[in-house]
């Protein structure tokens, strides 16, 4: 009868947490906004606290200057606090609660402003498509998935083992992996046209990936990693292209973020 009770209970989380992201995808949302907020502010605070915070003026001029103008054209009333960590990996991060963080790492790998527009607006293209709940609803499911699978079989037999194992397996390269690289590919293109709203030139996110393809030779093959190889972010970006050009074209204004 436990066994019933849970498995019901998870079938209908699952049919009241399916939402439509910004892309029209189907996903599983089911954590409050604001706990997800919540989570955001203090993660982001406690970062301030553990990395140096780059003090330099002009690269925090140059840095909100391109980030004001993607928040602006992201018809989001976030309140959104940006911050430069001193720190020489080529990264930027985005976080629910309105909080985003660059480091000067990557400001040796993104050449321009159009550059760095794209990254970031990738950034905020992750917060605004909740993919921080559903990475979160997603690992709950597993391991209540796994949870259930160990109370209806027996996990100490041969066979339970073998069927705990290829369910984690399976999970790994066959759910959490795929979505994660859903997740990219969907921010890649959120950003591309939050850049080209904003008045950034959208041909330079290829000139970006370009730019981080050579600057890596170590990336592990898609099918066991959570991004899309730089080959698969440039094709993809470039069947976008066209309609991230008419939102550069009809863009209000054309920043100048030095």
């Amino acid at each position: 009868m436990l066994k019933k009770i849970i498995t019901i209970s998870l079938t209908t989380l699952i049919l009241v947490s399916c939402v439509t992201s910004p892309l029209g995808r189907n996903q599983l949302n089911f954590m409050p906004a604001d706990q997800m907020s919540t989570m955001g502010i203090e993660a982001f605070s406690q970062m301030k606290l553990e990395t140096p915070i780059e003090t330099d003026p002009k690269i925090n001029s140059y840095v909100t200057c391109i980030a004001n103008a993607l928040i602006k054209v992201s018809d989001n009333e976030t309140e959104w606090e940006v911050v430069v960590f001193r720190d020489d990996t080529a990264n930027a991060f985005a976080l629910p609660g309105g909080k985003i963080g660059v480091h000067t790492g990557l400001l040796k790998i993104a050449e321009n402003q159009h550059q760095l527009a794209a990254v970031i607006g990738h950034e905020i293209g992750h917060v605004l498509a909740n993919h921080s709940n559903e990475r979160v609803s997603q690992e709950f499911m597993l391991s209540q998935g796994l949870a259930l699978v160990q109370s209806l079989s027996n996990v100490q037999s041969p066979m339970g083992q073998q069927l705990v194992g290829l369910l984690g397996i399976g999970a790994k390269y066959g759910i959490m992996l795929p979505y994660s690289r859903t997740h990219e590919s969907e921010a890649d293109e959120m950003g591309l046209y939050f850049m080209a709203k904003a008045g950034f030139k959208p041909q330079e996110s290829v000139k970006l990936w370009q730019n981080m393809s050579a600057g890596n030779d170590s990336q592990p093959p898609e099918f066991s990693s959570t991004h899309p190889s730089h080959d698969t972010r440039i094709a993809k970006l470039n069947q976008a292209m066209a309609s991230a050009q008419q939102l550069y074209e009809q863009a209000a204004n054309k920043p100048n973020c030095r």
